[in-house]
């Protein structure tokens, strides 16, 4: 799914080749960065730059959008939907909403397009042959780099456990010569023999996942609750139907009748979801205090499964950042993670409806990448499933804002930090 280099040229411009060939057997995960400010394009792998070019954004009254996207499909020759059937041939979408990276013969190196991202003929064809369907692409008002992270947050591979095999055993036959005869087991017999030292063998390989997976860590929402609240109530006795974080009539049948047994916690409640509920709930299931995060994975644009997180000191914003999964040990257990952190001012409006009352770690100050990392609690059972899953390709997103509107079918989490 995710990219990989097989093409070893580094263009910096439409037609200066600046890197030299690379074996076509050393395959690596790339990413895409824009810089509007600049109005350039840089391809990463890992930390090292391997194209470049100029481009042209979205002029204004139809600005780029600057977030986190990935490649969702790609076509060699495209039409636009919105602009008169205007063409966009090495076009690779962004957003199912019209935004791309395409070939233009009008790249002026300033903002000129309708929104997309413009690149020369010779670039946008070599581009379009570099990369698979899912490669991230960042789009950033300033240049970003990534840079290598390292956090016990982050997943990384289980270390495979050294299997001991004692080889110099002596086993005693465990059939009879005859029916008459007991039956001996094998055995060590450490009274006769001494005991042998363990011999560790590696375990087996594992088979390395087909697909990378996206992942998203960020606040919960009404959706995340509800579905929540309908899960619990289905386990304590109660119908209210299937966890689709919809408040159907089962549902809102269901959490009036639990509210009824229980008069007295709910005298001054009068909505229908509030934190009270939410308590309540996790209180009678025996679970604890709800949590306020949530992670959700995606693999090959679908999604697997999400979990609840914690997220500590919540008035405060976790702030924007992205992270890539550059390189897997699985021997060792180690994973390479490279890390950017994007600006994303937060309106009033949103902060209000967040719970946030400071947003000091989604301005690219100090160490907010650390600070954000630190303040996640993952639960054992979830990252060992998520541990299981990941490969080199592999992203992680934390955002205050959720989903996001661009985030649907057919896509990995889309992140909006600038309209």
């Amino acid at each position: 799914m995710f990219s990989r280099l097989v093409f070893g040229l580094g263009l910096l411009s439409a037609t200066a080749l600046v890197h030299p060939a690379l074996a076509a057997d050393a395959a690596r995960t790339l990413q895409i960065f824009v810089s509007k400010d600049k109005q350039s394009l840089a391809v990463y792998d890992g930390t090292e730059v391997v194209a470049t070019s100029k481009v042209s954004t979205g002029k204004d009254g139809h600005t780029t959008p600057s977030g986190i996207f990935s490649v969702l499909e790609k076509q060699k020759y495209h039409e636009s939907n919105l602009y008169s059937a205007a063409p966009m041939p090495f076009m690779q979408r962004l957003t199912w909403s019209g935004i791309a990276l395409h070939e233009s013969n009008s790249v002026p190196r300033y903002p000129a397009s309708h929104g997309c991202v413009r690149m020369p003929g010779a670039f946008a064809k070599m581009l379009y042959g570099m990369t698979d369907p899912g490669v991230p692409v960042i789009i950033s008002d300033g240049e970003l780099v990534p840079q290598p992270i390292d956090h016990s947050t982050l997943f990384h591979p289980d270390a495979p456990a050294a299997m001991p095999l004692l080889s110099d055993v002596e086993l005693r036959p465990s059939m009879p010569d005859s029916p008459e005869k007991p039956v001996q087991v094998a055995m060590n017999d450490t009274a006769a023999m001494p005991m042998p030292a363990a011999q560790p063998i590696a375990a087996p390989e594992p088979e390395p996942p087909s697909e990378p997976i996206s992942m998203l860590v960020t606040r919960r929402t009404l959706r995340e609750t509800v579905i929540d609240i309908q899960a619990l109530l289905n386990q304590l006795g109660f119908s209210a139907g299937n966890p689709d974080g919809l408040l159907g009539p089962s549902t809102v049948q269901a959490i009036k009748t639990f509210k009824t047994l229980r008069p007295a916690e709910f005298a001054a409640d009068r909505s229908l979801v509030s934190d009270t509920l939410l308590r309540e709930i996790y209180a009678a299931a025996g679970k604890g205090e709800p949590p306020n995060g949530v992670i959700m994975v995606r693999q090959a644009f679908k999604p697997i499964f999400e979990a609840p997180v914690t997220i500590a000191d919540p008035g405060l914003a976790l702030g924007t950042h992205f992270f890539t999964l550059h390189a897997v040990d699985e021997k060792a257990g180690t994973a390479d993670w490279l890390g950017i952190t994007l600006e994303n001012n937060l309106s009033r409006e949103t902060m209000k409806r967040l719970g946030i009352t400071n947003q000091e770690s989604s301005i690219i100050t100090g160490k907010p990448i650390a600070r954000s990392l630190s303040r996640i609690t993952i639960p054992d059972e979830t990252r060992r499933k998520i541990d299981a899953l990941i490969a080199p390709g592999s992203t992680l997103t934390i955002s205050d804002t959720g989903l996001g509107r661009e985030t649907g079918e057919g896509t990995d989490f889309i992140t909006i930090t600038r309209g």
